[in-house]
């Protein structure tokens, strides 16, 4: 697709309020992001769904700690008030600001850590496993939602998104800005291309679930950067359709669902 037609058409999605933000590693913007979020419905709603991984969990442990990494925009203690937040960034909405590289949380404490669109932005995945497993009980989890790579969501997060998303790449991301560098594809990378050396490299973590999801919504909804194209009441009919078409998720859906669990024994 030519350079022209994707300029095009960003320029049209583009968001009013986006105008003239152009540092994506600003802690502003990431201000801004929580804002355009709880003002469109749509994308607001996703995220709900997306919590409910979290709320299911806390449900069946209600006493394990849960750490948000990446928390951002977010808005997870509306759902679960007891979630620590947290973040690279210094934001007024989180609870803590830390690299994953040094998770300052005692062995054996965390129920469950999560992400939202947070590992495909990880410098070194490698030291943030090693941490996240360190700090997890047994039996603990880690539940992140990610860009998918599949005909669909690559086709889009390549021609549309401002991300890199690179198949090919290995486990590492160049550049030191903590929003603006990333590769969409890395989720997929390290957890299905090189699932073995995964599983080698980390033999106290289990792959539970690699699920794609999400065709249509996210798209709809605009994301952070771009219009919302449907009106609101329209997204229990688009979800419907989503459920319709699920059996083709594996190549349809643009992002997915990845779960790690600590083993009970280690």
């Amino acid at each position: 697709m030519s350079g022209y037609i994707k300029e095009k058409v960003r320029g049209w999605l583009a968001l009013p309020e986006l105008e003239g933000v152009n540092d994506l590693d600003d802690p502003n913007t990431s201000e801004l992001h929580s804002r355009i979020i709880q003002n469109k419905p749509f994308l607001k709603k996703i995220y709900l769904e997306n919590y409910q991984e979290v709320v299911r969990f806390h449900d069946s442990d209600p006493d394990a700690v849960i750490v948000e990494l990446g928390s951002g925009g977010g808005f997870i203690k509306q759902v679960i008030p007891e979630a620590i937040t947290s973040d690279v960034l210094v934001l007024s909405s989180v609870d803590v600001c830390f690299s994953g590289e040094h998770i300052p949380f005692k062995n054996d404490s965390v129920g469950i850590f999560f992400m939202i669109d947070v590992f495909h932005h990880i410098k070194t995945p490698r030291s943030v496993l090693t941490e996240m497993e360190r700090c997890l009980k047994p039996g603990g989890k880690i539940i992140m939602i990610e860009p998918a790579n599949t005909w669909w969501g690559r086709f889009i997060f390549q021609n549309f998104h401002h991300e890199p998303f690179n198949p090919a790449a290995g486990w590492s991301i160049e550049g030191e800005g903590p929003m603006s560098d990333a590769n969409g594809a890395q989720p997929w990378i390290v957890f299905k291309r090189d699932q073995e050396q995964f599983l080698k490299e980390y033999p106290k973590l289990r792959i539970n679930r690699f699920r794609c999801h999400t065709p249509i919504r996210y798209l709809i909804s605009g994301g952070v950067s771009m219009r919302q194209l449907a009106p609101t009441f329209m997204y229990p009919v688009i979800r419907g359709l989503e459920m319709l078409i699920s059996p083709l998720n594996p190549l349809l859906g643009m992002f997915c669902t990845i779960e790690l669990e600590k083993s009970p024994r280690s």
